[in-house]
């Protein structure tokens, strides 16, 4: 075991590949050296991995396992974190530019770039997303190819002032499928991701430094399942790509023309890359020797095709032309004759095809013992440097069952993370129901909706709130807030309508009567529900021919109409507390005497004349049988339970019944009279017939 100061000091990173897993641990010193303390690698049991994805997640987890246990016993405390990175046969990239201008002359800050860096994934996701239906992507690297500065080209922002800032960035997307199954591989065996990158981008912290990247130069790591491939020129990253063909296609070839299980396939294959001579035995138990150049003759036509689909890519990558030199990493590349024909592929002299390994690693240094600098470890090593590089940056979360990449400016919230989810605002907080706007007495009311559910929030199964903190590749869920119930109002909860009747003092003796409501000119009773847009009018007054209406009575018009002691007429208005006087008058038909002014009402109402009664004038028992005789029809119904009879008129409405019951309007104390025709909710002008059953209470 090798003594260690400070475990929070050392990075741990895995290389899960197609063919196998290689765990590192290390730290950087003083000097940006990288020390590597431990490493370990081992094949996968079976092919639970292909094409750089993952097919079987226990299987590849369980082999995560016994790496991550290996290196506990070499380095004494437990691994927690881990370093990670994604290849897949789907790559996508989007190269974009975006920019930012300063309210007023600022200092570019490492935040302000970091933010910079932020808005061109999301613009480049966004780009992405609009031609692409089959995947859901997920942002896995990134390089900034080039800065503006005042739109100048610059190298480096911070520290300078500018008005605007401006970047062009290469993004790198995987289908999410494939990160996920790289979380859950890695999460089953108790890890969370520190950090995820793209092999390509680890590969090239590594093989290609930055003092190179001036140069036209493609880095290739030719894996087991796929080969990635990544372009530098002018000082930056300028494309990366991937073909899905690489050292697993060897294999197979080996695997039917030797007739060897596919662990067996593999010895042989890297056995003639190092020996003359190659020894293995077949399914049949039988042994045999078979020269390298044999193996050699057997897989050449699957490297020249590997390798043509590699240049092929290349070029496309840099622009339809070769490049000047290309790196080489990986252990696929270590096949007899890839580099050579690579070259040719390319049409560059073979010198300039190399593999990578321990002329790139002299700022490296293996602490444990038997560790040799080798392509293959290229990756691996690159996969921890990356971490220095973007460390903190990024925390990787699930939201809502999707990954997702936020800037961790160290006061990261849910709501930031359901935000940048595009999740609705409305969602995150209760929400009132619709409201309803209208007017009373010219004046403009709105009666607000109810308000509904909260958000449910919970981040790793525990209901939590908006402004928890966010864990690092924690599991955040939100389910959206509830609208509540839209604005229910009636005219009875009007402030206006509290005192719900007016009274009046008519030929000395007190009469109430209940408020009238116009609402968008006609009359409603205090049930009536409002809507949006009314125009609401509230009563208290009547007119004396509506006070006479609700009384039931007819006025003698031959007489004055006294109102507050000065003569009215029918539509003079009468307010609280007014007093009215009037002389009362009965309909009588006659064919000795006729008045003009009352001819009419007479046509309207069906009469044949009108003849004032007078207290004073007896009537003749001949009279009064006419006067029944010709009367308006008489109904028959029943008021708050008790059979009723009204007489004298052609029509009925509610209100006819208060002269035939006793019921005290001003009673209420506050509260609403209820008023049901047959059961249903109604005014006091709604008609009445005969039959019906009229109820009127208290609320």
């Amino acid at each position: 075991m090798i003594a260690v100061e400070n475990e929070r000091d050392y990075v741990f990173s895995l290389d899960i590949g197609t063919r196998n897993v290689v765990g590192t641990v290390g730290y950087k010193d003083e000097n940006d050296d990288f020390k590597v303390i431990a490493l370990y690698s081992i094949e996968h049991e079976s092919r639970a991995m292909l094409d750089g994805q993952i097919h079987d997640i226990g299987r590849v987890s369980k082999t995560i396992g016994v790496v991550k246990e290996h290196l506990e016993e070499q380095i004494g405390f437990e691994l927690k974190e881990v370093c990670i990175a994604a290849a897949g046969r789907v790559l996508r990239t989007v190269t974009t530019k975006v920019a930012y201008e300063y309210p007023e002359e600022s200092v570019v800050t490492g935040e302000d770039l970091n933010n910079l860096d932020l808005m061109g994934i999301d613009q480049a996701q966004h780009e992405l997303a609009e031609g692409e239906e089959r995947y859901k992507f997920y942002c896995v690297g990134y390089s900034v190819m080039k800065y503006y500065l005042n739109e100048e080209v610059f190298s480096n922002l911070e520290g300078h002032k500018a008005n605007k800032i401006e970047e062009t960035i290469i993004v790198t997307f995987l289908p999410e499928d494939v990160v996920d199954g790289l979380y859950s591989a890695v999460e089953r065996v108790g890890l969370s991701v520190a950090n995820m990158t793209l092999e390509p981008i680890a590969a090239i912290n590594v093989a290609i430094p930055e003092n190179y990247r001036m140069l036209n130069i493609a880095l290739v790591d030719v894996g087991a399942g796929t080969s990635d491939i990544c372009i530098t020129k002018d000082g930056s990253i300028i494309a990366y790509g991937m073909i899905p063909y690489a050292g697993d296609e060897l294999t197979e070839v080996i695997v039917q023309h030797f007739l060897v299980d596919f662990a067996t396939a593999e010895k042989i294959k890297k056995d003639s890359t190092m020996m003359d001579e190659v020894t293995y035995e077949d399914i049949m138990g039988l042994s045999y020797t078979v020269k390298s150049e044999e193996v050699w003759k057997l897989t050449d036509p699957i490297m020249e095709k590997i390798t043509s689909e590699v240049a092929e890519k290349i070029k496309e990558l840099n622009g339809d032309s070769s490049v000047a030199a290309t790196f080489v990493v990986g252990g696929g590349g270590k096949v007899h004759g890839f580099c050579e024909t690579l070259a040719k592929k390319l049409d560059i002299v073979k010198e300039r095809v190399a593999l990578r390994g321990e002329e790139v690693m002299k700022d490296i240094e293996f602490l444990q013992e038997g560790v040799k600098k080798d392509p293959l470890l290229v990756t691996p090593i690159g996969i921890c440097l990356n971490y220095y590089e973007q460390k903190n940056n990024f925390i990787m979360i699930h939201f809502n069952g999707e990954m997702m990449k936020l800037y961790d400016n160290g006061h990261l919230r849910i709501v930031d993370a359901a935000l940048q989810a595009g999740l609705p605002t409305e969602e995150l907080f209760p929400r009132r129901g619709s409201e309803i706007n209208f007017k009373v007495n010219g004046a403009a009311r709105m009666a607000r909706g109810g308000f509904g559910e909260s958000a449910v929030v919970k981040m790793n199964g525990k209901e939590v709130g908006l402004k928890t903190k966010l864990i690092p590749n924690c599991d955040v869920t939100i389910e959206g807030s509830t609208e509540g119930t839209s604005a229910n109002m009636t005219i009875d909860q009007l402030e206006e309508f509290q005192n719900s009747t007016v009274s009046f003092v008519v030929n000395g003796q007190r009469i109430t009567c209940p408020k009238f409501v116009e609402v968008n000119g006609s009359l409603e009773p205090g049930s009536y529900i409002i809507q949006e847009g009314d125009d609401i009018e509230t009563r208290g007054f009547y007119t004396v021919g509506q006070l006479a209406e609700f009384m039931d009575v007819v006025i003698d018009k031959n007489h004055e109409i006294i109102v507050n002691n000065r003569v009215g007429d029918l539509n003079t208005l009468v307010y609280e507390n007014f007093s009215v006087e009037w002389t009362e008058g009965v309909f009588v038909p006659t064919t000795e005497t006729s008045y003009e002014s009352e001819e009419e009402d007479l046509e309207e109402d069906g009469a044949e004349e009108y003849v004032p009664y007078r207290p004073d004038t007896p009537l003749t028992q001949e009279a009064a049988g006419e006067i029944q005789k010709q009367s308006y029809g008489s109904i028959h119904l029943t008021a708050n339970g008790n059979p009723v009879t009204l007489l004298g008129q052609k029509d009925y409405i509610f209100s006819d019944i208060f002269r035939v019951i006793d019921f005290d309007t001003g009673a209420g104390g506050g509260r609403t009279v209820v008023t049901t025709i047959n059961g249903n909710r109604c005014g006091y002008a709604d008609p009445i017939k005969d039959g019906d059953t009229v109820d009127i209470r208290w609320e």
